[in-house]
């Protein structure tokens, strides 16, 4: 039978002081952050679960409710010759925000802060746009709107193009926030693959 040695408190002291610490942010306790919201996450991932299952007509995606809301409002505007009109209600009803962040700016001289506000934090768009690149002073993302526009168009709910949508609606919105910040975005055509870029000049 094996002897037990003694704990030497004095030396386990000594061995933990030398051991490198954790950095201030490491907790202990590691948890999900979700704590007391379980409910509401499995919520969550049963639309996800859900919406995922449905492959017909096409492969639906987590952002397919709000693609499609949007898309039926700019057709809306379009078949009554408002785009204008729409891209101006849009830009008047952020007002609030985006004055907000233009204070911040001129404050802090960081223009990077537009960028921030209309892509990185904002649910209005990374609810839409499921990834973006984040680059300073750009944002890369591919245009989610060309699978529903092709599916309502052969059901003949549509007849708008991809190109129609990110130069009627998309890039005259962001160059509007732009403006209200006091920046200026140079929003890229759309690209072949239905890659957009966004950066603040």
């Amino acid at each position: 039978m094996a002897k037990v040695t003694p704990i030497d408190s004095a030396s386990s002291a000594r061995q933990e002081s030398a051991a490198p610490k954790r950095p201030a942010h490491w907790r202990e306790n590691h948890g999900s952050g979700f704590e007391g919201r379980e409910a509401l996450l499995g919520e969550a991932m049963s639309m996800v679960i859900k919406t995922l299952s449905q492959t017909e007509p096409y492969q639906h995606q987590v952002n397919g409710a709000l693609v499609l809301t949007h898309l039926g409002a700019i057709q809306f505007a379009k078949n009554n010759g408002l785009l204008e009109e729409y891209v101006e209600h849009d830009r008047k009803m952020m007002e609030p925000v985006n004055f907000r962040i233009k204070k911040l700016i001129e404050e802090t001289g960081n223009k990077e802060l537009a960028l921030e506000s209309v892509f990185d934090i904002t649910e209005c768009f990374y609810q839409l746009v499921l990834d973006t690149k984040i680059e300073p002073g750009k944002r890369t993302w591919v245009s989610p709107f060309k699978t529903s526009i092709d599916a309502c168009t052969r059901m003949g709910m549509m007849d708008m193009t991809e190109a129609d949508v990110h130069n009627l609606w998309m890039r005259p919105r962001l160059e509007a926030y732009a403006r209200d910040m006091g920046v200026e975005f140079r929003v890229s055509d759309l690209a072949d693959d239905g890659t957009i870029t966004c950066e603040v000049i």
